[in-house]
């Protein structure tokens, strides 16, 4: 299940008290990576439009955020794990038993309160983004829609291992499995929806808006599943729990960028609509 939304009023005290409780090599953490003179970011392979070969809306944001730290950037893209546990291991507070990280940030982390109790060794904070999960539908084959049921008998696309998919296949105890089609990302199915191999996808907002881009025949809708947040989850980012000063100056930075306006253009740059926390 995705994860839900922390409120921004919980994290900035959570982030005020973690600051008055911080070890005294916290500043000498921070002018380790000053004195390297980069910002390493961990970054998701092959998850458009966010990163996928160096390009996306977290690798424009790695990019400027290192710019306002006064820092070069370093990329480490990586494949996710089975679990964002695995991930937050791998990349952030220990590295891959394979030699590579751990960064000094990563991007992408759901800002959730069930993640952080588990994964003391973090600190989870800065949400940017709010994600939802949407149908979009073929306004030809699916001309009108006021529930599921418009969808019966119709192809539905679905990426593997997604929320979106375990949803799809177990609502109505399976009613609609024989008409799903899996694909391997999110982006590939509403591809194929846009070209007339389906009907309808169900699959993450962004993703949908990155490859339709407003596009009036193909609208999305909010779709009620009993396993699904209608309010969507908040993404933001994650460091080492005892880099409260890193984390006091990337926090900064995304304040800074949402204030501006540089964020939305970020998010727009992708044709994704940016939704704040």
């Amino acid at each position: 299940m995705p994860p839900t939304l922390l409120r921004p009023a919980c994290l900035a005290l959570t982030f005020a008290c973690l600051a008055l409780l911080a070890p005294q090599h916290a500043r000498a953490d921070w002018k380790k990576i000053q004195d390297s003179g980069h910002l390493k970011v961990a970054l998701y392979n092959d998850f458009a439009p966010f990163s996928d070969k160096g390009a996306g809306i977290d690798a424009d944001l790695a990019v400027a955020l290192s710019a306002k730290l006064g820092l070069k950037l370093t990329s480490l893209p990586f494949a996710a794990g089975e679990a964002m546990d695995d991930d937050l291991r791998n990349m952030v507070w220990k590295g891959h038993y394979l030699g590579y990280g751990p960064a000094d940030v990563m991007l992408h982390v759901p800002v959730d309160n069930r993640l952080m109790a588990a994964n003391e060794q973090v600190n989870i904070f800065a949400p940017y983004h709010v994600e939802t999960v949407r149908l979009v539908r073929n306004a030809k084959s699916v001309p009108a829609f006021d529930g599921l049921e418009a969808l019966a008998g119709k192809k539905i696309g679905v990426e593997k291992v997604s929320i979106a998919a375990m949803v799809m296949l177990g609502e109505g105890n399976g009613r609609f499995r024989d008409n799903v089609h899996i694909y391997p990302t999110a982006i590939a199915a509403v591809q194929a929806l846009k070209a007339g191999e389906l009907d309808a996808v169900l699959a993450n907002r962004s993703e949908i808006e990155s490859v339709m881009k407003g596009n009036a025949g193909f609208p999305l809708h909010d779709v009620s599943f009993q396993r699904l947040p209608r309010s969507g989850w908040a993404i933001g980012m994650a460091v080492r729990k005892d880099d409260i000063e890193l984390a006091q100056k990337l926090q900064a930075a995304v304040n800074q960028m949402a204030a501006s306006g540089e964020l939305k253009a970020i998010f727009a740059k992708h044709g994704v609509q940016l939704v704040k926390p």
